[in-house]
């Protein structure tokens, strides 16, 4: 990102964007979101994690998570209110919203960062058992997925994180521009 201005801070959604989780097994990492934090980190790129779950459960599911990356739950206003994100950014020390950045499959989470006034990236996953699917319907669940956060309003989607870094790249082209989220 080298001819963009500095992305401030990454939020994530915790379940369906960096952990997978399960009912009976433990909880795994999204593919790809311990490359991407480590990437994150050796950059300096503040990040936080983001969820509406009890302190104990979301502390369980971000376990296999690095011990750096930062977490906030049970936010004092329940999604789409903004108060999850700004605590989030509170917490990371951020002292702006330009350039700060959340992540997240929820819907209700990528609403919330609208409202608070963040660029948000909606990540078109669908599911733990997408890989038993045909890759036809595969294609079709990501398409749906896709325009479902498109339609919400989010500035960018991609399905897996190897996009991540073209996605915050152009976000931050769009910034040089004077776009705002």
């Amino acid at each position: 990102m080298p001819d963009s201005p500095a992305i401030t801070a990454l939020l994530f959604g915790l379940r369906g964007c960096l952990v997978e989780a399960a009912s009976s097994q433990p909880p795994q990492p999204a593919p790809g979101a311990l490359q991407t934090l480590d990437w994150l980190n050796r950059l300096q790129v503040p990040c936080a994690w983001v969820d509406e779950l009890s302190s104990s459960d979301a502390e369980h599911l971000a376990s296999p998570l690095p011990t750096w990356l930062k977490a906030q739950h049970c936010a004092q206003a329940p999604w789409p209110a903004p108060d999850a994100c700004w605590q989030a950014l509170m917490t990371l020390k951020t002292h702006t919203l330009e350039g700060c950045v959340l992540i997240s499959s929820e819907p209700r989470l990528l609403q919330s960062g609208l409202n608070a006034g963040l660029w948000t990236i909606g990540l078109a996953r669908y599911g733990l058992h997408a890989a038993s699917l045909s890759q036809q319907h595969q294609e079709r669940l990501r398409a749906k997925a896709t325009l479902q956060l498109f339609a919400l309003g989010v500035h960018s989607v991609i399905d897996h994180f190897d996009a991540l870094d073209d996605c915050l790249t152009d976000i931050g082209q769009r910034r040089l521009k004077g776009e705002k989220p």
